[in-house]
């Protein structure tokens, strides 16, 4: 079992206001799978922890333990060519200096 990983997806799915059914059916498994993912009875593999991280806006890291992010903003950068994706993070890094 992947330390906190239950108590993050719970709080996750209550902060984002979904019932186990909607992330169900939202990731294509069923809703006993995501009972036990939040119980700690299962582990989810690899594809469904992408899965649910795209569905909760959060890095694959946080749901992994890798990082003690608790909060944070994730940009979506789908439809931006590489210049602009460039363009973004010059602009954040020119902001942390």
């Amino acid at each position: 079992m992947i330390k906190d990983l239950p108590e993050k997806l719970k709080m996750l799915r209550l902060k984002y206001n979904l019932s186990q059914r909607e992330v169900a059916d939202r990731i294509h498994v069923s809703a006993s799978i995501i009972s036990g993912y939040e119980t700690g009875e299962r582990t989810p593999s690899t594809e469904n922890i992408l899965a649910l991280s795209h569905l909760y806006h959060c890095t694959t890291d946080y749901l992994l333990g890798n990082n003690i992010q608790t909060t944070g903003i994730i940009l979506d950068a789908a439809g931006l060519t590489d210049k602009q994706i460039h363009a973004l993070q010059t602009l954040i890094e020119s902001m942390r200096t």
